[in-house]
């Protein structure tokens, strides 16, 4: 029985879609509930599944083009046979009868990663070449990196003497990392942004970890990371200073009486913030299980819509890339962001003395139409205090 697959239902404010990546062909057989195709919008990548077992009959739109919802991508043949199977089931009923058969081929495993199958399909790359690295010789991101660079370094090699030869690559720009750009120069434009900035000495919580890192991973079965300490140091500052978690509609200023903090992941799409809802009532363990799960989400692009909308506050971390100092962009319509940045050790100060302590500079980025600079300065007041004496955040002082 043929049956027409179409785009799925689309999230809320998406009118369309790019097709991505086509991971089934034209009769290939796939079972019920393989992904068939990758849709990308501004915000999420779809997958659409097969309703069925059966075959791939024919792909009514390739990858690159721009669908809407309920739009006709492919046609599908409920409980067909491929070629390629028939042929091995006739093999297999040869061999049972006592004849003698060659040994079907074995297949290259394509069970990729979207991320690998992103990169695969901008760069046009045969995966029958390439040695996968993972387990059961799965093709990692890593070793289509390697065969990509290995190419590359081959073709100039082969080109010595062509001193003038530069290479360019033009590639389009994905939904997503379009949808960013504009919405950062929207944010640049329509909003007074100013940073203002502070130092943080992290010996207290690097101490505090150190002391309970195993226990705190026996008991609650993961790991304990500097971003529960800057998330709860952040739901406390913004109780204390309500402007920062606000935003604005129109004319009117909205306080949220809650604390959904936003966490920057940077991913093979670009950078998305999931959110953390209602943090104020995370625990330690609540706080990295979930930003492990969604940070894993984010790389394998299957955050959901309701995962990234939303937020009253974000945290973004340069200092895993090694940046030391920055002045982040507000996500709007939120008014505030906060930047962590590397761990260096510097000469300090200390009761008239100087030590080499570990030490975090902090940014805040706040959109100055509706915090003050007292607000801002304050704030980041609050978070320094918190951080170097992490006791407060037990106690609310």
């Amino acid at each position: 029985m043929s049956i027409e697959i179409k785009v799925p239902v689309l999230p809320e404010s998406v009118t369309d879609a790019t097709i991505a990546a086509w991971h089934k062909k034209p009769g290939d057989s796939v079972t019920e509930g393989e992904n068939l195709v990758d849709l990308e919008t501004d915000k999420v990548v779809l997958e659409v599944p097969a309703p069925a077992d059966g075959v791939l009959e024919s792909i009514a739109e390739p990858e690159g083009t721009t669908v809407v919802a309920s739009q006709v991508l492919a046609t599908f043949n409920e409980g067909a046979i491929s070629q390629a199977d028939e042929a091995v089931e006739s093999s297999v009923s040869v061999s049972e009868q006592g004849g003698t058969v060659k040994k079907p081929i074995e297949h290259k495993n394509d069970d990729l990663s979207p991320a690998v199958r992103r990169l695969v399909a901008e760069k046009n790359i045969d995966v029958s070449g390439i040695k996968g690295s993972g387990k059961g010789g799965r093709i990692l991101k890593e070793d289509v990196e390697a065969f990509i660079n290995h190419n590359v370094n081959a073709s100039v090699a082969a080109t010595p003497n062509s001193a003038g030869n530069r290479v360019e690559e033009r590639v389009p720009m994905s939904r997503l990392r379009t949808r960013i750009a504009e919405r950062l120069v929207q944010v640049q434009q329509n909003a007074a942004i100013l940073t203002t900035f502070n130092e943080v000495n992290m010996q207290p919580i690097m101490d505090l970890r150190q002391q309970y890192k195993d226990a705190f991973e026996k008991r609650h079965d993961t790991k304990l990371g500097f971003m529960s300490f800057f998330t709860k140091a952040a739901v406390e500052a913004l109780k204390r200073f309500p402007a920062v978690n606000a935003s604005i509609d129109g004319s009117d200023i909205i306080y949220h009486g809650y604390q959904d903090i936003g966490i920057a992941v940077s991913s093979e799409r670009g950078l998305v913030v999931p959110v953390l809802r209602n943090a104020e009532n995370m625990s330690f363990a609540d706080i990295e299980r979930t930003i492990r799960e969604l940070s894993g989400k984010a790389r394998d692009a299957k955050l959901t819509m309701e995962e990234m909308t939303g937020g009253t506050f974000t945290i973004t971390n340069g200092g895993v890339f090694g940046s030391l100092l920055s002045t982040p962009i507000i996500n709007a319509p939120q008014s505030a962001i906060l930047g962590m940045h590397a761990i260096k050790e510097r000469p300090m100060a200390v009761d008239g003395e100087v030590k080499i302590l570990p030490m975090m500079y902090l940014a805040l980025s706040y959109d100055h139409r509706i915090i003050d600079g007292k607000d801002s300065v304050q704030f980041l007041v609050t978070m320094k205090e918190l951080i170097e004496d992490p006791a407060r955040l037990l106690l609310e002082v």
